[in-house]
């Protein structure tokens, strides 16, 4: 938050006045200052100075929200804190890209940066509301669909199919193209990707600028999901080829995370793949045997780094009887 704001700029995205101290923030909720920190850098901000007039009504009712939450034993502190964490990755990633997206907005508008701040400030004003109900809506329907997932399972001991796909020579490329260019060509494989994963079915985990992670309950759907990712990006104008690694077995989800030895397995086979194939390893591939959509083909037995020696197996489309 910024500690100097003559232009007027972050009020008008928070929408009221700053009025309080750390210290008068904590005083109001009850809290010693020490404890009132603890969940504000846990969504994600820096202490400010004990002087410094940053807080709003809103700060003190979210401190009030997230301890009340804990008085009443809905949670203990801890998985409190772990949510706030959770929001904190989650939203500053979300202002991070819509900021972006505004400043693309401002330079096709051409905008001077002279003019920035009171054009901000207008654009505050029409988006802001829109964007609070489209975040609720899209965070109740996502919430929804998790809770609907997993309410009946044992998450220490969920069972997936994992594909991780990453764009090949990526770095190099990166080096040979100009900023912009390398804007558009993440913007087209993560909006590609996100795309082909979910209306086959899956879901994303993660995207990482030149990589993908997703998920899906069953072996088949995974691996049409890697034959689309692969197919998709190579008729991409410029798009680098594709490799794509595929592992099923036992997955923790850990704040909308997945870890464990199947996804390391997974992202190892990824970088064992050649461009344009897809790698799955032995349990995905008796899974998908028998499936008259693939085609499996064993290839020589691999060393995977922390994991030892396996026998993995490419997946292709089967030919058209």
């Amino acid at each position: 938050m910024a500690s100097k704001d003559g232009d007027g700029l972050v009020e008008a995205f928070l929408r009221e006045p700053r009025r309080y101290t750390s210290h008068q923030v904590a005083d109001l909720a009850g809290v010693p200052v020490y404890r009132a920190r603890r969940f504000w850098r846990a969504l994600g901000f820096a202490n400010v100075a004990d002087d410094a007039v940053e807080f709003t009504e809103s700060d003190v009712e979210a401190l009030k929200t997230l301890l009340g939450m804990v008085s009443s034993g809905v949670y203990d502190e801890e998985h409190v804190l772990l949510m706030a964490r959770s929001l904190g990755r989650a939203t500053t990633r979300l202002a991070e890209s819509q900021a972006e997206l505004g400043v693309e907005a401002l330079d096709q508008a051409g905008v001077p940066l002279a003019d920035r701040p009171r054009a901000w400030r207008r654009r505050a004003e029409r988006v802001v509301p829109d964007l609070a109900r489209l975040l609720v809506y899209a965070w109740q329907r996502q919430l929804a669909a998790a809770a609907g997932r997993i309410a009946d399972q044992d998450m220490s001991a969920v069972r997936l199919s994992v594909g991780f796909a990453d764009l090949v020579a990526f770095t190099r490329l990166s080096r040979q193209i100009t900023a912009a260019e390398l804007a558009r060509l993440i913007d087209r494989f993560e909006g590609r990707s996100a795309d082909i994963v979910t209306s086959s079915g899956g879901r994303v985990v993660k995207t990482l600028g030149d990589s993908v992670l997703f998920v899906a309950d069953k072996a088949h759907v995974s691996a049409e999901i890697a034959l689309r990712l692969v197919e998709t990006h190579a008729r991409g104008r410029d798009m680098p080829e594709l490799r794509v690694g595929l592992a099923a077995g036992p997955v923790m989800w850990r704040m909308g995370d997945v870890f464990g030895t199947t996804v390391n397995l997974a992202s190892r086979l990824t970088a064992l793949s050649l461009p344009g194939t897809i790698l799955a390893d032995p349990e995905l591939a008796e899974e998908l045997e028998g499936d008259r959509a693939f085609r499996l083909r064993a290839v020589d037995r691999l060393s995977v780094r922390g994991l030892g020696e396996l026998v993995p197996f490419t997946v292709a489309r089967a030919e058209p009887a």
